[in-house]
């Protein structure tokens, strides 16, 4: 027999108040906040309901966006918009999120499946951000839009701060389309070219193409990392080639 999400929130109520009082929100309803940190892995298992955290991913991912965008343009209102847009990608790109869902101690928090928890799912980028982006979704239904808006001030302020100009090329994909958009008026393409492993430790290679001559490939634990890295290889080809590409 299951448990329920009520009384996971109850079991772990002391892991919540160190949560709230890490990101400086207290939630009204602590079961959104629960709910955040469930992976599908531990719902199919454990979880009498059967929910987890994605949906709430789904929500967090769009109200992410609209917030980190409210405050580039706060701080930054004569910056041009594909500025201001690379900016944001590097800001809140899968790598990005999970080094701060890091600093938060988020993994620790984590309710995941035997399998995902016995291969260091509390480790990786994927399960990391989703996470992040899941606890910012049921920051939002909890609280609205001003705090999940006070939240990513104090987050992304001190990173914007830190890093400067250096976020604008830390999203390769970004930046390459970007390029190649300039040169070609065309973007890149992306293929996966190998999945390997077991469900719960996948390994994904992804080439990065134009006009079917490669540019580079990347291999991560999810596609969206393997692609960050390819994307930074075909970066460095151009960069050694002057930009050529047939």
């Amino acid at each position: 027999m299951g448990t329920t999400l009520e009384e996971l929130t109850i079991k772990h109520a002391a892991q919540l108040a160190e949560i709230q009082e890490q990101i400086g929100y207290a939630f009204r309803d602590r079961q959104l906040l629960q709910l955040a940190l469930v992976h599908s892995s531990f719902a199919f298992e454990r979880l009498d309901c059967g929910r987890h955290n994605e949906t709430l991913e789904f929500l967090g991912d769009a109200v992410l966006d609209m917030a980190v965008g409210h405050l580039l343009f706060t701080r930054f209102p004569t910056m041009r918009e594909g500025k201001l847009t690379r900016i944001r990608a590097a800001l809140v790109n899968e790598t990005s999120l999970a080094e701060i869902a890091r600093s938060l101690a988020l993994g620790k928090h984590l309710l995941l499946g035997k399998g995902e928890d016995s291969s260091n799912g509390r480790e990786k980028a994927s399960i990391l951000s989703c996470a992040y982006e899941a606890m910012i979704g049921a920051m939002f239904l909890d609280g609205g839009y001003s705090a999940v808006h006070s939240s990513v001030q104090q987050t992304f302020d001190p990173l914007i701060d830190q890093q400067g100009e250096q976020l604008i090329s830390a999203d390769a994909k970004s930046k390459l389309q970007e390029v190649l958009q300039e040169q070609h008026n065309e973007g890149p393409q992306y293929i996966l070219e190998a999945e390997e492993g077991p469900a719960h430790a996948r390994m994904f290679t992804v080439s990065v193409q134009f006009h079917s001559q490669l540019l580079g490939s990347g291999r991560a634990t999810s596609k969206k990392e393997a692609e960050q890295i390819a994307a930074k290889a075909a970066l460095e080809v151009l960069r050694e080639n002057k930009g050529l590409v047939g």
